[in-house]
């Protein structure tokens, strides 16, 4: 007898690639805005979660904007993750923007209009209106095509309620649309009856057992209650930065989709910002401002740390959260220090919120997360060495051994990850601290190993100090021993 096939069936929807960060589902934190110790993704960092709660907290409100938050910490102490965490317990109504540091640095658009874009892209508006929907289950659907193949299509539609039924002629327009969204007898649907869209709600419940199987994506609704005539609000929401791209050109809308928005001009978004406002006093728009995440937010220059003290005291302006890993450095485009590498007057904006270094037990806990959220098998005693591994190294480069280990692992055709995967896998790859420490003793066998360091005493400081001389001209820098 011929051995049964194995028929693999994968639902290409539900594919998705594993990130950094997409173990990550929230903050955390219980009702009070205390954090649980492992929750929703998030391990350790409470008082840093507590405070990036009581921020989300502010933004939900969204009667206090032009907020700027720092989230300070060493590398590797999850100040990404606070922000990502951030991210999804705002969820998809409040607009979140997130960029690096570096990405203004383009030659298509000044570094001021990135970050203005950046902003107008953080602030949601909330526009309501009301329109005249026909919303029934399709009882009965008749299209009628010319023998010809050309000319016009006639159709007729039943629709009912659970009070009423009634029969539509449907017209071109319409019928093409019943025709792209495949709508059949048993469908539940809405009709807007301005601009003649046809939207399909899902599958009656009635209709449940026309098939013995049915694909993942099917959804079951009841048929709708009272009139097939309805008038109902349409909330739609959209950002400053779609709206200005609309008005800034002709063919905006197409700049959307292609990403080509170019320079704005100040004209257009005051007269958008007039606009909305009077909106908002109608009652037909609410303004919802979101979160600007900047990370590595060194990497900015003096020209945008003074935009930014601006910017931030408008009242269109979204709550700004930085992350830096910087300590006391010098200022991009000046030669001033200061601390995270940020001007004074505006860290006197900010309020900061530290993250501090992991402990052995978190650690532990965040590498069994990535065990579960990547689907390895991992033994105890491995996750103990991958663990000693992170703390002597670093928690990045233990998080990229599990990938490793279990490709190891499923070599050899076993399903658990042991102890001898690990060890392989810490000897294939280099960790940082072992790769500098090749590089010091082989030094003369690499190109341009001829870059020495050049020390001098100095001698204000009682013959003990040194002080390291940058080339390029630059000012002498103290050098810690």
């Amino acid at each position: 007898m011929a051995e049964t096939e194995k028929i693999e069936v994968r639902d290409v929807t539900r594919i998705e690639r594993i990130g950094a960060h997409s173990h990550i589902r929230g903050l955390g934190l219980d009702d009070v805005l205390e954090a649980r110790l492992v929750s929703q993704g998030m391990v350790g960092q409470k008082d840093a979660r507590r405070a990036a709660g009581v921020v989300v907290q502010m933004v939900r409100e969204g009667k206090i904007a032009g907020r700027c938050i720092l989230l300070a910490g060493e590398p590797s102490t999850g100040k990404t993750a606070i922000a990502v965490g951030m991210a999804q317990a705002l969820g998809t109504e409040t607009p979140f923007t997130s960029m690096s540091g570096s990405e203004i640095y383009s030659l298509e658009m000044s570094k001021t209009e990135a970050l203005s874009q950046a902003l107008r892209k953080s602030i949601g508006v909330r526009i309501k209106e009301e329109t005249e929907i026909i919303e029934g289950e399709v009882v009965e659907i008749q299209i009628e095509r010319p023998a010809s193949g050309t000319g016009q299509k006639v159709g007729k539609v039943t629709l009912k309620t659970t009070e009423m039924e009634t029969n539509y002629d449907l017209g071109n327009k319409i019928i093409e649309c019943f025709m792209k969204e495949k709508i059949q007898a048993g469908d539940v649907i809405t009709i807007d009856k301005a601009s003649g869209k046809v939207n399909k709600l899902g599958r009656s419940f009635t209709r449940a057992r026309d098939y013995d199987a049915t694909g993942a994506q099917t959804r079951f609704v009841q048929c709708p209650e009272g009139e097939l005539q309805k008038r109902k609000e349409v909330v739609h929401t959209v950002t400053l930065h779609e709206i200005d791209v609309i008005n800034s050109r002709t063919h905006g809308f197409l700049a959307l989709f292609s990403g080509d928005t170019g320079e704005i001009k100040q004209e257009v978004r005051d007269q958008i910002n007039n606009k909305v406002l009077e909106w908002r006093e109608e009652g037909k728009a609410e303004i919802n401002p979101g979160v600007l995440f900047i990370d590595e937010v060194h990497m900015l220059d003096i020209e945008c740390f003074s935009f930014l003290n601006r910017a931030l005291e408008s009242d269109m302006a979204p709550v700004v959260v930085m992350a830096t890993n910087r300590g006391i450095t010098r200022i991009r485009g000046t030669n001033y220090r200061s601390p995270h590498g940020i001007p004074i007057d505006l860290l006197d904006r900010m309020i900061i919120i530290r993250t501090v270094p992991y402990s052995e037990k978190e650690v532990k806990e965040i590498l069994k997360i990535r065990c579960e959220e990547e689907d390895c098998i991992m033994h105890p005693d491995a996750l103990t060495i991958l663990t000693r591994i992170a703390t002597d190294t670093s928690l990045r480069y233990a998080i990229q051994l599990i990938t490793t280990a279990n490709l190891v692992c499923r070599r050899r055709k076993a399903t658990e990850v042991n102890t001898e995967d690990v060890k392989k896998v810490y000897s294939l790859f280099l960790d940082e601290n072992r790769s500098s420490k090749i590089l010091k003793e082989y030094q003369d066998d690499y190109m341009f190993s001829e870059i020495t360091e050049e020390v001098e005493r100095d001698p204000s400081a009682g013959g003990g100090a040194k002080r390291r001389v940058e080339g390029g001209g630059g000012d002498a820098q103290p050098m810690e021993h």
